[in-house]
């Protein structure tokens, strides 16, 4: 199976547990109360931070523009297609499955926007300076979101790995395609 097509499998996994109440919900939700409040909060709400539009985007923006002036404006309009694509269909899924959230009665936090942002901004910024290593950065840098998020209190940690399940398909998806085009385009 495809890494992309196995990354979806377990998103739609994850969804269907959060549609359904299943018993891989009751354990995240178990998990997630376990967690909340944990570290110290002034790390904590950082890494949360990472993930929201007003710092993951500028990053994002500044790989395009570093991008375009190398030349490669098709690889920056992929990276922002991709980073259209978090809004586009994490929002509908919030309304869909209406999650309520860990500290609150509020709805919608099913998957987790941050999450999503922070993968697709960090993990396009390194491709697109051309430095695959630092797809470790990038991956820290949404490791640190998603904990954050999780420890503060504001996601559970299924809408978390949702994100990157989702998110990573789209990208592993975006690459595949990438490659299967230029091997023609050299063939």
């Amino acid at each position: 199976m495809s890494p992309p097509l196995l990354l979806l499998c377990g998103f739609l996994l994850a969804t269907w547990q959060v549609a359904v109440r299943g018993p891989l919900l009751r354990l995240d939700e178990r998990a997630g109360r376990a967690l909340a409040g944990r570290g110290p909060a002034w790390l904590t709400e950082l890494g949360a931070d990472l993930g929201s539009m007003h710092v993951a985007l500028p990053v994002l923006l500044a790989a395009m523009a570093y991008a375009g002036w190398r030349g490669h404006r098709r690889r920056a309009l992929h990276a922002g297609l991709a980073m259209l694509l978090v809004p586009l269909l994490v929002v509908p899924l919030k309304l869909l499955l209406a999650r309520p959230g860990p500290l609150t009665d509020a709805t919608g936090y099913y998957p987790s926007g941050h999450t999503a942002t922070a993968l697709v901004a960090y993990c396009c910024a390194a491709l697109l300076v051309h430095r695959r290593t630092l797809l470790p950065v990038a991956v820290v840098l949404t490791a640190a979101t998603g904990a954050g998020l999780v420890l503060r209190g504001y996601h559970w940690p299924l809408d978390v790995a949702a994100s990157v399940l989702l998110f990573g398909a789209v990208l592993s998806a975006f690459g595949a395609v990438r490659a299967v085009v230029e091997r023609r385009r050299c063939s």
